[in-house]
């Protein structure tokens, strides 16, 4: 079994596959590897091919009307990303950047569609994975219009111990490292506002920052801070 066809079998989204199935989307696919912050792909690209993260993490990125990076969303491995290739295959809006050495499987979407008329089951994760991203997004940007700076960080800081926690001995905490600036551009505020605001929350004992990676040493009550029934989902 060759190492792309292991990934696409493990992957909760396309073991619903067929083996058969499975081998011709493989053979249709191809490996490529990034280094650390170089584009996966950029703006005004051919949407033409859907992409499964099987090593590192990426950043799914906007630049802003003044030239500044917004961050969508933060990628890790077994999960897709460019679904809207699917769907779309005009010029793509987004980039998206390597934040560690990775390792995607591109998918061409031609084939993708292709499959999914073929597979309800694939169609149906498809469509749920989808809509759970844009949840996430109407969520975030509901917090930027109407929420305060130290509400929206708070609300950003349980929305990634959802996604990235981890339990130690702290409580939970998130596994990916994030410097201040990408907090920022999470959460459509400034580097100095961020640092300032995980300082007020380190020092209220509700988290800890230590080498760009925090911990949520009371989640309960950061979540009862914003009227927040607390999900997370820990490793």
């Amino acid at each position: 079994m060759s190492l792309q066809l292991w990934y696409l079998k493990d992957n909760e989204l396309f073991n619903q596959l067929h083996p058969e199935q499975l081998t011709q989307l493989e053979a249709c696919c191809r490996s490529r590897t990034f280094a650390a912050r170089s584009p996966v792909y950029l703006p005004s690209e051919t949407a033409d091919s859907v992409f499964l993260l099987v090593a590192g993490l990426v950043k799914v990125c906007n630049l802003t009307h003044d030239g500044k990076q917004s961050i969508l969303a933060f990628i890790e491995p077994g999960e897709v990303f460019g679904e809207l290739a699917i769907f779309d295959g005009d010029e793509r809006d987004e980039y998206v950047e390597a934040v560690e050495d990775s390792t995607v499987i591109v998918i061409p979407a031609c084939e993708l569609q292709r499959m999914m008329i073929a597979s309800h089951d694939l169609s149906m994760a498809m469509t749920k994975m989808i809509g759970m991203r844009r949840h996430r997004m109407e969520r975030r940007l509901k917090n930027l219009l109407f929420l305060s700076n130290r509400d929206r960080l708070i609300h950003l800081l349980l929305d990634l111990s959802e996604q990235f926690g981890v339990d130690d001995s702290e409580g939970v905490r998130i596994r990916i490292k994030l410097a201040h600036q990408e907090i920022a551009n999470l959460m459509g505020s400034t580097r100095e506002n961020v640092t300032i605001l995980l300082g007020h929350l380190k020092a209220e004992g509700v988290i800890n920052v230590e080498r760009r990676q925090i911990a949520l040493t009371d989640p309960e009550r950061l979540a009862a801070s914003v009227n927040r029934k607390i999900v997370l989902r820990v490793a």
